[in-house]
């Protein structure tokens, strides 16, 4: 007997949803140890811009410690805001904390984005704005960096039309590294709009615009703590805005929407910036270090980068085939399948010496054809 193929109700979904192509994360540790048949401390895992050295062993002291996780947690996260600032050097009253900056980019294109708005986006760049802003109906204008990854600022301001709302800056930028000078960003606040400059990578960066917001009333700077605090598990960021922009955060963020474990974790990060920066040094270290290395591989080109990561491009064969060459090595480093700008390039986080070591020899000794 024949079976009638079931009913959707898919009709039902909004055509800005429907629309959307979904974010590709990088595999899991369960995903990468099934494709190489190593276990799971075989394997190097360099495809997330995580931090290898891990959290400051203060935040599992202060986790084990904490003793209320059946009390919701403070929804206008004094104690932890109150760290943030003082750690950014700006007013408590500027900063909000949400989960991860994710969270926080998806409150600015509910604040300010409606059907047939216009959102800036200098490309490549993260894959989360334009989910973001195309789930709000949108339409990102995206304008291409130049052969080195920079940006125009002058080509932003004349993309600006009467639709455009939000202007979105990744520095350094995501999948690149690329480092966007102080000026340029400046420059792009004379459209008026909202300039969301994301700085989740800021720490392993030669500058901050955060101490900018205090002056300008259209510059949003987003933080994060996943990469140069180890915290990615705990999922916290910060957006430091002026305070008629944050207002509006409050008005529409969930009650409790960092949990305890986030505040505790934050919190006690902040209080030891000494292994914090520590450890951002060896990263910064050990970035140039890897640079250096990969420039000597004659079929990869290698960008300057910001980050705790570098970009590079296979100039040789497939990058995507070399990629699954690591992979079988018990090595994982990021491909992205689009845009086409970037599908034959590699982001490679930068972990320990012992991981760069890892890598290189297995480069040396594959092809990418």
């Amino acid at each position: 007997m024949s079976v009638e193929p079931r009913a959707t109700l898919d009709h039902l979904v909004r055509p800005a949803v429907a629309r959307i192509s979904p974010y590709v994360p990088a595999e899991t540790l369960d995903e990468l140890c099934a494709a190489s048949g190593l276990a799971p401390d075989a394997i190097v895992k360099l495809d997330a811009n995580e931090n290898l050295y891990g959290s400051s062993p203060a935040v599992a002291r202060a986790l084990a410690a904490q003793g209320t996780y059946h009390i919701y947690p403070d929804p206008e996260q004094t104690q932890v805001r109150a760290a943030v600032a003082r750690y950014l050097g700006v007013p408590v009253r500027n900063v909000l904390l949400g989960n991860g900056s994710d969270e926080l980019i998806h409150l600015l294109t509910l604040i300010y984005l409606e059907p047939g708005d216009e959102v800036i986006d200098f490309t490549p760049s993260f894959a989360m704005y334009p989910i973001y802003s195309g789930l709000m109906g949108a339409r990102m204008v995206c304008l291409e960096r130049d052969a080195a990854f920079a940006l125009d600022p002058e080509a932003g301001l004349r993309a600006v039309t009467d639709r455009t709302k939000l202007i979105f800056v990744a520095n350094p930028n995501n999948p690149t590294g690329t480092f966007t000078p102080r000026a340029a960003i400046l420059r792009l606040l004379d459209s008026g709009r909202i300039v969301v400059v994301d700085e989740a990578y800021a720490e392993f960066a030669p500058d901050s615009l955060v101490s900018e917001v205090l002056r300008h009333e259209n510059l949003v700077v987003l933080r994060s703590f996943s990469k140069w605090a180890a915290l990615a598990g705990v999922r916290a960021g910060a957006v430091v805005a002026p305070e008629h922009i944050l207002a509006h955060f409050w008005k529409i963020k969930s009650p409790f929407n960092l949990t305890v474990p986030a505040m505790v974790a934050v919190q006690a990060a902040l209080g030891d910036l000494a292994y914090l920066e520590d450890t951002v040094e060896r990263i910064k270290r050990e970035r140039e270090r890897l640079a250096a290395l990969l420039a000597e591989i004659a079929y990869l080109r290698v960008y300057p980068s910001a980050g705790n990561f570098l970009y590079v491009e296979v100039t040789r064969g497939s990058a995507a085939r070399l990629r699954a060459r690591l992979v079988q090595r018990g090595i994982s480093v990021r491909h992205f399948a689009a845009p086409a700008r970037i599908v034959q390039g590699l982001r490679i986080t930068v972990g320990k010496p012992e991981h760069t070591d890892r890598l290189v020899a297995a480069l040396r000794e594959l092809s990418p054809e």
